[in-house]
């Protein structure tokens, strides 16, 4: 079985929770990737950008009103990428460190994985 069809059985097996765990997971290691090896310009701004379009797309999901997440857990995971996208910008611009990214992301793996 090549490694395509093995990835496209794993997308149609995955469910919905799975698959955002799995990309989190992803986009966090990218971050800890980041700040082990002390990475500055584009490959620091790409984990950063990567995990803000994360964020991004997940607060453009939780405002559409077909979203059936309880309202308060939406506008919180909104809240969130807005914190995300303003933090982002301390991290590529003034340093700041990627500890915050990482702790959000890796709390919402545990809820994720708890949920499951």
């Amino acid at each position: 079985m090549t490694i395509k069809a093995y990835q496209n059985t794993q997308l149609i097996a995955e469910d919905p929770r799975q698959t955002e765990y799995r990309l989190f997971g992803q986009v966090t290691g990218a971050l800890i990737t980041a700040q082990r090896s002390g990475t500055t310009g584009g490959p620091l701004a790409e984990a950063v950008d990567w995990n803000r379009k994360l964020w991004r797309t997940l607060a453009a999901d939780c405002l559409d009103d077909r979203n059936q997440l309880p309202q308060g857990l939406r506008a919180n995971i909104v809240s969130l990428s807005l914190w995300v996208t303003k933090y982002s910008k301390e991290v590529t611009r003034k340093g700041a460190s990627l500890d915050p990214l990482i702790d959000v992301n890796r709390t919402i793996m545990q809820g994720l994985e708890g949920a499951a």
